[in-house]
């Protein structure tokens, strides 16, 4: 099918379903502090309403993209559109805490069927000579989303309740789907085989890890817990085994990790999507049960962090074409690490305003010099054949680490606000919707310590960069996070 008088219509209908999944996965933290009040739940409870979320997004995806190719990735991504809009609306009139749980399940599994056939659909329609503007058009979707999530939460919040970053959806996803319906081209499919022993497996592994992680404060970090973390971390063992002696088309090829600078960026984008999950729910509850902040200024707080990446990645992006990859993104990780440092250090409940918008903007700066050298460092070494496959793993490893830094810091602020004499994370205190000033400071100080987790993740990020080889070849097209498997045929 000749598509070339259409290409720019059909990513532009793209770009509207996968913004809405973006947007989703940010625009919910600046709501968790009223989400918690008006449905009478504690803190380990609404950190679920992300990390379940995150887990139905994040197990799926190594085989989705394949059910693209199979079935054709326009009619996946309509039934993820549907999926997902629905799962909204039911998100929205949910009642109970465990309702909107569910219904965020049901939601990321939209998103996973979506994500993938986005990427797969621009790699094959458009030609070599223009996919690079395609690929870059469609990573800047990415960027504007994480600086409207949090604003249009806020103000969504704050004008017609949190209900409503849900609902917002709705029409969203119907024009969405008009516009795909008529706009994206249908293409030819490919045969699969579906490795349904391994997403078995490595569902049961992730659920069991995350469930065990989050909930062990909650049944006091008893045998039972740690049985459930350590049957979980059997499952993925096994699973790992169980791909490396498979025949056929695994879910992630093991030779991909023969390359060395594919393993250590893999290491480092477990560590960054651990800590942008991670050190956006502490600062939000701290802003506005501590400082009072709307659920729109809180998030304002964020906007010098979007802004200087938004700023610099242009100039970043053409170094790593000319720098070896170790040195951008080892000081990316290490400004990273100190700006949650600081930020630790100014969460108190009397700092002024402006002493936390300083480590938020060095936040920005970091994070330039961690996205981009990242993704072209994974793949810079990999066979044409294998870059489908080492792109989907790489952004399920991303996903991993966001539902990772969730279960864990959810973890982390129950047992610091017990350790402060908060018992049950606080919630009866922020349930009353104004929180006793006697509780500002030791709140102010079990969020701020929260902080370190993170910091500490991304040391690990810093020492995986400092081993990276410099590329044969600098990449030359950007590798855009929430791709799939693509077949080599495709490009």
């Amino acid at each position: 099918m000749n598509t070339r008088s259409g290409e720019w219509p059909a990513l532009w209908a793209l770009c509207l379903g996968f913004f809405m999944i973006m947007v989703d996965g940010t625009i919910v933290a600046v709501a968790n502090p009223v989400i918690m009040r008006e449905l009478d739940a504690d803190i380990n409870s609404v950190v679920w309403v992300t990390s379940a979320y995150l887990l139905a997004y994040a197990v799926p995806l190594l085989v989705t993209g394949r059910l693209g190719d199979r079935f054709g990735p326009k009619r996946i991504y309509l039934a993820g559109l549907v999926l997902f809009t629905a799962a909204s609306l039911w998100c929205g009139l949910s009642g109970t805490i465990a309702v909107l749980i569910l219904a965020r399940v049901f939601q990321g599994l939209g998103a996973a069927l979506m994500s993938p056939q986005t990427m797969a659909i621009i790699t094959r329609i458009f030609p070599p000579d223009r996919r690079g503007a395609a690929m870059g058009m469609w990573g800047a979707v990415a960027g504007v989303a994480s600086l409207v999530g949090p604003l249009a939460g806020g103000g969504l919040v704050d004008g017609l309740g949190w209900e409503w970053i849900f609902f917002v959806n709705v029409p969203v996803g119907v024009l969405a789907f008009v516009m795909a319906v008529r706009l994206v081209p249908n293409l030819e499919t490919h045969s699969h085989t579906f490795d349904l022993p391994g997403v078995a497996l490595s569902g049961a592994g992730m659920f069991l890890l995350v469930f065990g992680i989050q909930e062990g404060n909650s049944y006091d970090w008893s045998a039972k817990v740690w049985g459930c973390i350590a049957a979980g971390v059997v499952l993925l063992v096994v699973f790992v085994l169980y791909q490396g002696r498979m025949r056929g088309e695994p879910l992630v090829p093991l030779e991909l990790f023969r390359d060395r600078n594919f393993s250590l960026a893999n290491i480092g984008i477990v560590a960054i999507g651990f800590t942008v999950t991670a050190m956006t729910l502490p600062l939000m509850f701290y802003a506005q049960a501590v400082r009072g902040l709307s659920p729109t200024g809180s998030a304002l707080l964020m906007v010098p962090m979007a802004v200087f990446t938004g700023i610099l990645a242009p100039f970043v992006g053409r170094l790593v074409d000319r720098v070896h990859p170790r040195y951008i993104a080892g000081t990316g990780f290490a400004l990273l690490a100190i700006s949650l440092v600081w930020l630790s250090a100014v969460m108190t409940p009397d700092s002024p305003t402006w002493s936390l918008l300083l480590p938020s903007a060095l936040m920005g700066v970091a994070m330039t010099g961690i996205w981009s050298p990242l993704s072209a460092t994974a793949t810079n070494h990999l066979a044409p054949q294998q870059a489908g496959a080492g792109s989907g793993v790489y952004n399920t490893d991303r996903q991993i680490g966001a539902v990772l830094g969730s279960a864990a810091m959810g973890a982390l602020m129950t047992s610091r606000l017990a350790a402060e004499g908060l018992g049950g994370g606080g919630s009866s205190e922020m349930n009353t919707g104004v929180m006793p000033e006697q509780l500002h400071e030791p709140f102010s100080t079990a969020m701020a310590q929260s902080m370190w987790l993170p910091a500490a993740v991304l040391l690990v990020g810093l020492v995986a960069s400092l081993f990276f080889a410099r590329p044969h070849t600098q990449v030359k097209q950007p590798v855009v996070p929430e791709s799939d498997t693509v077949d080599a045929t495709h490009s």
